[in-house]
């Protein structure tokens, strides 16, 4: 409730006090209430206050009364004590923080739009968002107005509930519009990041099979290794078993089947793609490098690809597991290097196809 207006004698006591009526303005509320204040502060702190404050008077002993109408007297008054303290409480933030943010913005006074907007994140809820978000468009929040998108995105279904929803679809169809907007755009980056993050993955977990490849052909593991060698029974498992191991099961596959000759083994074509793939980025000389058929892919260079389009997805499946592969090469912190190792290992019947 707003306390009634000043009388005469209220008057009076503030210019005992020494004040000439040049220093002292008065703020008019909505209630009539009216608010003395020093004009030189106000208008220091306001650029909008001092244009009207340095407007002249008609009559030099007449008193400047500035009406500020429109918002509730007790945040006006708030307002008017932030103007000359520059503070404000939170329990004053969290009743008049709306309305001191529409006076921020009205009256340029960038120090309390910064601290209204950072009290109205933390408080934003299902039930005022839709309200916040249009104040924010109104006051130029931009901030403000991202995080009450980015929630009513999230939680569109309780918001969609709300009487303020109900009332927006009614009277504001161009900003129901903007959020769905958003809303879709959301869902697209969404998209595009889990598909980008999948790729990543399967470009990392490639480079791993690159090197397992490489390291059982050349030095063996468990149960396959190169011709001239005998898999030891006591070899401990490598750091890369996981992986190691489905691409051993593969090489025996790929060495017994009696459909790889006909083309008919879907297994043994994956299989072929990873001795091409290893062939493209394999830097050795092809005398001394063991893995099977790379000096053959080599060779034959572009006579395996059928078209330019398959070429280039080619060269870019290659391109994407020499940086992979050069990524993993560097140093990580522990707990990054601990995530990566819990992510699930390559299999290799399922995930060489989507590459190629």
């Amino acid at each position: 409730m707003c306390r009634s207006p000043s009388s005469p004698a209220d008057h009076d006591s503030d210019h005992v006090s020494g004040e000439s009526v040049d220093t002292i303005v008065y703020i008019l509320t909505s209630g009539g209430r009216r608010i003395p204040a020093h004009a030189k502060i106000m208008a220091s702190a306001s650029p909008v206050l001092e244009n009207v404050i340095d407007r002249p008077r008609k009559h030099r002993s007449s008193e400047k009364i500035i009406p500020i109408l429109g918002v509730p007297c007790d945040a006006v008054d708030v307002f008017v004590r932030f103007l000359h303290s520059t503070k404000c409480d939170e329990d004053e933030m969290e009743k008049f923080g709306i309305h001191l943010l529409a006076l921020s913005h009205v009256y340029l006074v960038p120090q309390l739009k910064s601290r209204c907007t950072k009290a109205l994140i933390g408080r934003l809820n299902i039930e005022s968002v839709v309200d916040v978000l249009q104040l924010a468009r109104l006051c130029d929040a931009p901030d403000l107005y991202l995080k009450c998108m980015r929630l009513i995105s999230n939680s569109f279904k309780a918001v969609e509930e709300t009487e303020a929803w109900k009332f927006l679809q009614n009277n504001d169809p161009y900003l129901e519009l903007e959020i769905l907007k958003f809303i879709d755009d959301a869902e697209l980056r969404k998209k595009r990041t889990r598909k980008h993050l999948q790729e990543q993955s399967l470009y990392f977990q490639l480079s791993e099979a690159m090197d397992c490849l490489h390291h059982i052909c050349t030095e063996g593991c468990t149960s396959v290794g190169p011709y001239d060698k005998e898999p030891s029974k006591n070899r401990a498992p490598c750091s890369k078993f996981s992986t190691c191991e489905n691409l051993q099961h593969s090489i025996q596959h790929f060495a017994n089947c009696k459909k790889r000759v006909s083309g008919g083994c879907v297994r043994c074509k994956r299989m072929w793609q990873l001795f091409k793939l290893h062939s493209s980025i394999c830097e050795s000389p092809d005398s001394t490098c063991r893995v099977p058929l790379c000096r053959q892919f080599k060779m034959k260079g572009g006579q395996q690809v059928r078209n330019k389009k398959e070429e280039a997805r080619w060269e870019l499946l290659v391109r994407k597991v020499v940086a992979a592969k050069a990524i993993s090469s560097l140093p990580l912190p522990k707990r990054k290097r601990d995530q990566e190792e819990e992510q699930p290992r390559l299999v290799i019947n399922h995930q060489v196809s989507v590459a190629c």
